[in-house]
């Protein structure tokens, strides 16, 4: 067994033929530098929701997942202080850029918008407020920075350039698909999953390299980056809508069902899915266009940050107990509302 990674908040380890071992801690980062105070839990709640959104895509597209009870880790991954934090995965090469999706135009997608009329390349209409709903969903993908770093904006003619334009396409489709399933879901627990990202990438090794491999997966994703899938300007592979109708009006929440194109991504799902950390969760019933919304994220935490007039550079503060439990409050009910099952079921259930 060997520690490959350490990031932000997770760490990789080597467990062998080509599984990777994943432990989600209870650290948390903001503006790109890792708190000294941990949110109790926090690693437990982004794990449950991971494992939760692989289950709920499957059909739409593949994932890592090999395992996330105790009972199916490997020799020496079984400790109980693991439960509810680890996951077993298959070994992924990623794709070197961020998928994000916005349905709402908020944090570096509203700065974006105020300077320029866009926001990773994508023009937008006149007139859109902060916080506002966007009139469909937008791929606005970012460059992955190294930990301490930033992840800066990027246009998709950048992951084109990256990887070529049919696999630029396809994490496109999967990355719109995704979203909207997720939105879904979400709105029917009462929260609007304002953006999210996420990582895809093929198995590691397979066909004899991964993404540039000769046979295997290396041979489908040669083929996506050469030819790509028939879409069309949004990533949509047919006429099926990624975004309900009538969704510009201010204020309509009412989406359609999940899409009903099931195509197999030649991509897999990796990494996290939907968490508090990786997207934005507001509260229907008070959201509203022009405003900072509450949020069952890390913007909390944000929020604190700023009005204690730290300047973003490391070190940061360290955080009062009032903030170290609201931010797990609102970490836990985005679990207990997203999922429908009281978050000690799951830490029960992943102990087995």
């Amino acid at each position: 067994m060997s520690l490959i990674l350490r990031g932000k908040v997770r760490e990789v380890h080597d467990v062998g033929d080509g599984r990777l071992v994943i432990v989600t801690s209870d650290r948390i980062s903001a503006y790109d530098v890792i708190m000294p105070t941990e949110i109790p839990g926090k690693g437990q709640v982004l794990t449950g929701l991971s494992v939760h959104w692989f289950a709920r895509m499957a059909d739409l597209v593949p994932n890592h997942l090999l395992g996330w009870r105790l009972s199916e880790m490997p020799d020496g991954w079984r400790r109980k202080e693991l439960a509810g934090r680890v996951m077993l995965v298959r070994a992924l090469d990623m794709l070197p850029v961020e998928c994000v999706v916005r349905g709402y135009l908020i944090g570096s997608g509203w700065r974006d918008y105020q300077a320029t009329g866009a926001t990773s390349g994508v023009a937008l209409p006149e007139g859109l407020k902060q916080a506002g709903r966007l009139p469909e969903p937008i791929f606005t993908p970012a460059g992955k920075a190294a930990v301490g770093e930033h992840d800066e904006n990027i246009t998709m003619a950048d992951v084109v350039a990256a990887v070529g334009p049919g696999l630029a396409a396809e994490a496109e489709r999967v990355s719109l698909a995704v979203y909207k399933r997720a939105a879904a879901d979400c709105l029917s627990a009462g929260i609007i999953l304002a953006d999210t990202k996420f990582e895809v990438g093929v198995l590691r090794g397979a066909g004899g390299g991964g993404a540039g491999g000769a046979g295997g997966a290396g041979a489908l994703v040669e083929t996506l980056r050469l030819t790509g899938t028939p879409v069309d300007s949004h990533g949509n592979s047919d006429s099926q809508p990624l975004w309900p109708a009538g969704a510009s009006g201010g204020g309509h929440h009412n989406l359609d069902s999940d899409p009903k194109d099931q195509t197999l991504s030649g991509l897999i799902l990796g990494d996290e899915v939907c968490t508090p950390d990786s997207s934005r969760f507001w509260p229907t019933d008070s959201w509203a266009p022009g405003t900072n919304p509450t949020s069952f994220d890390k913007q909390y935490l944000r929020d604190w940050l700023d009005q204690s007039g730290w300047d973003h550079s490391p070190p940061a503060p360290e955080l009062p107990m009032d903030v170290v439990t609201g931010t797990r409050e609102r970490y836990v009910e985005a679990y207990e509302r997203i999922t429908g099952r009281p978050f000690t079921e799951w830490l029960k259930e992943a102990a087995q």
